[in-house]
């Protein structure tokens, strides 16, 4: 019996301390305040999107209105904001650098924005149709001088001026078209006549010739000197 007791006394939970109290006290507390916060900000988003719906839904109502732009706003705002202009079925577009500073646009359907006017708002422009018209038919003018100038060929560069003209002043006018004269090769040069080539002497005549200078150059080399 004895330890049946003891063993029910030591089964039992023993008596929270005054340390734990104070622990669990401050837990409570803690998951209240974080209870009241999230129905804040849950209460907060409502109130949030019902008054993004009463923009959305004047912005629709005034036909004198194609967009609207929006204050920056951060993430959940926008993501909002884009769910209720998807649900009304215009068109929206976030645009800025940092997220602090991003902002949304919303457009009507039938005056959507074309690429140059997202791409005016991306880089923190203003959208100006006029400019921006300009700015298409210089493009097209310019597209179509490239193609112009690519069907006519390379551009042949021509000198502004002669330069014989240039320097007519020193060199005068007649001096460099009398120096330019035109040459001629001259085709005979070098070249010796068949007909001067051509020994029409006989055999025995040039034997008798060489035979008569040579002799006549003997004599010359026997004749005494004289003193």
């Amino acid at each position: 019996m004895a330890d049946l007791l003891g063993s029910i006394l030591s089964s039992m939970e023993k008596p929270p301390s005054v340390g734990d109290q104070e622990s669990r006290r401050k837990a409570r507390e803690q998951a209240a305040r974080l209870k009241k916060l999230q129905e804040q900000d849950k209460q907060q988003k409502v109130e949030f999107r019902k008054r993004m719906e009463k923009e959305v839904s004047d912005f629709i109502q005034d036909s004198a209105q194609i967009k609207k732009k929006f204050q920056p706003m951060n993430k959940i705002e926008r993501s909002i904001l884009h769910d209720v202009v998807e649900v009304a079925g215009l068109t929206s577009f976030s645009f800025g650098e940092d997220d602090d500073c991003r902002y949304v646009m919303i457009f009507k359907k039938e005056f959507a924005p074309s690429d140059e006017e997202l791409d005016s708002y991306r880089h923190g422009e203003e959208w100006d149709p006029q400019k921006a018209e300009e700015k298409r038919k210089l493009k097209e003018l310019a597209q179509k001088q490239e193609e112009e100038a690519a069907q006519q060929g390379p551009v042949v560069v021509s000198p502004a001026s002669d330069y014989k003209d240039k320097y007519s002043h020193l060199i005068g006018k007649g001096a460099a078209k009398d120096a330019a004269h035109m040459l001629q090769a001259n085709k005979t040069y070098g070249c010796v006549p068949v007909a001067n080539k051509r020994d029409t002497r006989s055999i025995e005549e040039a034997m008798n010739e060489i035979r008569a200078k040579k002799r006549l150059r003997q004599s010359g080399e026997e004749l005494p000197t004289t003193s």
